[in-house]
């Protein structure tokens, strides 16, 4: 009976989505990523679709020139030729979102690739406002992730936006996953961006593992089209937008931003807009706020995010990372040289900073890391000296302090992948070492 019921109720969802009265263009030119067409009489950021042989991949409608509609794929257009019939929907990108998407994995539309079905409850915009400035919930209370090294030295508040930036094969990936299994927040949204297609299975099974339970997990690989790798970032906030607005506690994780400003630069440059730095054009600079911004807390539940950012050749002020740094509420610097040395997470605790800790922390913990973030400055200021022999012990009462409580910390911030540290037991150890 139930099976019954969710197949009338999936009919009856198509139905009301279908659109009878068929609007036709045909496809003029294609170059490159874009599809130019004439008609049909379609609006900016509506979905078509092309008549192909057997299929009918969709497009978007990313812009007008000289009287002729511009589309970009969002699937393989693969048979399209000149002629090709242009049909519209009379509607926008939306995803479908239901309560029982958690331990699914999507697509960058929000349709199940797992094999299973899913009966979307709701569906909610891909593009959607921020939440009110006045509206937001002050954020005052810690989230804590389950690593040591964050939860002590960069302790992120309920709704704040993070940015992890990191080189390539620095961990990335497996710290996203440790927070993923440890983390307390509900629900987790993690956004899969440009991926390469081995990766998503291993990170699924062996980074995320237990914590795909109460995770949604949306994946658009490096062999899909831009179209689709650009929206993948929109759908897995609108379902963190859904699960906020029931009252969750959620957290997005997205990696990269990297990968989804490169994806939005092969649309832009594609449709005519003028390359700025780097060759990424306006839209790209002007989306990453919009985008970002509408994480955080609202007046009903919490939407705390941490971005990836895949820094080109190790240069952190190149213009993707610059302009993310602006925007989150902090940031966390993975080490090259401490991911050498097997220093796991390779966080650079003296190069990250939570510009909310100091609001959502208690005074003795606060005091703990800044004097712990102190003694890790003057040893490695007087590294040279020391790892030489032309320090002489005695001479400095801070450096011998420093060089005493090296290795205890260094082991603190040290966590196996396994490890699933408490809060306050984590703050404890904290404190007390900062008493030795």
């Amino acid at each position: 009976m139930n099976d019954i019921l969710q197949i009338l109720e999936l009919l009856k969802s198509r139905i009301e989505r279908e659109d009878f009265l068929k609007m036709n263009g045909r496809v003029n030119r294609i170059i490159g990523l874009t599809v130019e067409s004439t008609g049909p009489d379609a609006f900016l950021g509506e979905l078509c679709k092309l008549n192909l042989d057997g299929k009918k991949p969709l497009c978007e409608v990313v812009g007008f020139r000289d009287g002729k509609v511009l589309l970009m794929p969002l699937e393989d257009l693969s048979g399209a030729k000149h002629g090709t019939f242009v049909y519209k929907t009379n509607r926008r990108l939306d995803v479908g979102v239901s309560e029982d998407m958690k331990g699914r994995i999507v697509d960058g539309l929000g349709r199940p690739i797992d094999g299973k079905p899913l009966i979307a409850k709701h569906r909610y915009p891909l593009i959607n406002s921020a939440p009110h400035p006045l509206k937001r919930s002050r954020i005052t209370a810690p989230l804590p992730v389950g690593v040591r090294a964050i939860d002590g030295f960069i302790t992120i508040g309920k709704g704040q936006r993070i940015g992890i930036f990191a080189g390539s094969g620095v961990g990335k990936s497996t710290l996203l996953g440790m927070i993923a299994r440890n983390t307390v927040a509900d629900v987790n949204v993690i956004a899969l961006i440009g991926e390469r297609g081995r990766e998503v299975r291993e990170f699924i099974e062996k980074d995320l593992a237990k914590g795909i339970e109460k995770s949604i997990v949306v994946v658009s690989t490096s062999d899909q089209p831009a179209l689709m790798r650009s929206k993948a970032l929109y759908t897995a906030t609108s379902i963190a937008e859904y699960f906020r607005d029931l009252g969750y506690d959620v957290l997005l994780m997205v990696d990269s931003l990297t990968r989804w400003a490169m994806a939005q630069r092969e649309i832009g440059l594609a449709i005519g807009e003028p390359p700025t730095a780097r060759g990424y054009p306006p839209s790209v600079f002007a989306g990453i706020p919009g985008i970002l911004e509408r994480a955080g807390n609202s007046d009903k539940g919490s939407i705390t995010a941490i971005y990836t950012v895949l820094v080109e050749a190790d240069d952190f002020n190149e213009p993707i990372s610059d302009t993310v740094r602006s925007v989150v509420d902090g940031h966390i610097m993975l080490s090259r040289r401490l991911s050498e040395l097997n220093h796991y997470p390779a966080i650079d605790v003296l190069a990250s900073v939570s510009r909310l800790m100091v609001d959502i922390v208690g005074h003795d913990h606060l005091e703990a890391s800044r004097n712990l973030r102190n003694l890790m400055a003057t040893y490695y200021e007087a590294k040279d000296l020391i790892d030489v022999g032309a320090y002489k012990p005695g001479s400095n009462p801070q450096i011998d302090r420093a060089i005493k409580m090296i290795d205890p910390i260094n082991s603190f911030l040290k966590q196996r992948i396994d490890e699933k540290p408490d809060y306050k037991d984590t703050v404890a150890e904290l404190l007390k070492l900062a008493n030795r």
